[in-house]
């Protein structure tokens, strides 16, 4: 499938950000946004375990780390494996919960199943990653918890029920968490971008190309972008400035809210 034709997005200067000392878990961290982040996160200094089931994704990922100030430790796992994932997340000072999945049905045709994995993937997972992580955040005084949602998260698209139910559940999650970890030190805040250019999104043109019976360029101008005052996609890099902003001291106060890089889409 050939690439989105809009133009991509100016790629951001890095802020400068030290989070040497920290240890990170970034799951999705293979491709996509998860990549941008883990890339960002060491780049900042820290450590950071890369959590995808794509073994190849991680390698690859791990030598384009090298010679960063942190570091990436290949984790793979697949995170139906719920148990797994809470264990993995032990000692960790940062959690970013970034792994994905979408499929686009309209609801009679959806199957079962897979609205499951979704939501095991995409919102019991990080349950339990923030579960695993929480002891040694309280016990520090100090954490750092970043969902990535969507601007799917805030409102809704026909045809993808599975995928938004699970980022409306994680807008919850994610707020409960700041809640909680308030009195510790921990902060729990969601990002929510528009459409970016990843693999991810691509497979979504594919699939509503499919399902309107119209042009995937036509997709992405008529469907995808539709509403956005930005007529572009957002790439990984941004959504990365983004979370890594969160993670640091000087986002203290920053919790209980989503960030929200929608190019404008919410504000209609």
């Amino acid at each position: 499938m050939t690439a989105p034709t809009t133009p991509p997005g100016p790629v951001p200067r890095p802020v400068a950000l030290d989070l040497g000392g920290r240890t990170a878990l970034v799951t999705g961290a293979a491709g996509g946004i998860g990549r941008a982040c883990t890339l960002r996160l060491a780049a900042a200094g820290a450590k950071v375990r890369a959590m995808d089931r794509d073994t190849a994704g991680l390698d690859t990922l791990s030598a384009d780390a090298a010679g960063l100030p942190g570091s990436v430790e290949p984790f793979p796992l697949d995170l139906t494996d719920l148990d797994a994932a809470e264990r993995a997340a032990a000692g960790t000072d940062i959690v970013v919960n970034n792994a994905g999945l979408q499929l686009v049905r309209s609801i009679e045709e959806f199957p079962p199943e897979v609205f499951h994995t979704v939501l095991t993937v995409m919102l019991e997972a990080p349950f339990r990653l923030i579960r695993g992580a929480l002891p040694h955040m309280y016990g520090q005084g100090w954490g750092r918890i970043v969902n990535l949602s969507s601007v799917h998260g805030l409102r809704a698209s026909a045809y993808k029920s599975a995928y938004v139910a699970a980022k409306h559940g994680l807008e919850g999650l994610s707020k409960t968490a700041a809640l909680e970890g308030a009195p510790h030190g921990v902060t729990s805040n969601c990002v929510c971008p528009g459409y970016v250019r990843t693999p991810l999104v691509e497979k979504q043109i594919a699939d509503q190309a499919a399902a309107h019976g119209i042009t995937e360029d036509r997709v992405l101008t008529e469907v995808l972008l539709k509403d956005s005052a930005l007529k572009r996609l957002i790439e990984p890099d941004e959504v990365a400035e983004a979370v890594a902003y969160l993670c640091t001291p000087q986002a203290g106060f920053v919790t209980g809210t989503s960030l929200v890089l929608d190019g404008g889409w919410t504000a209609h």
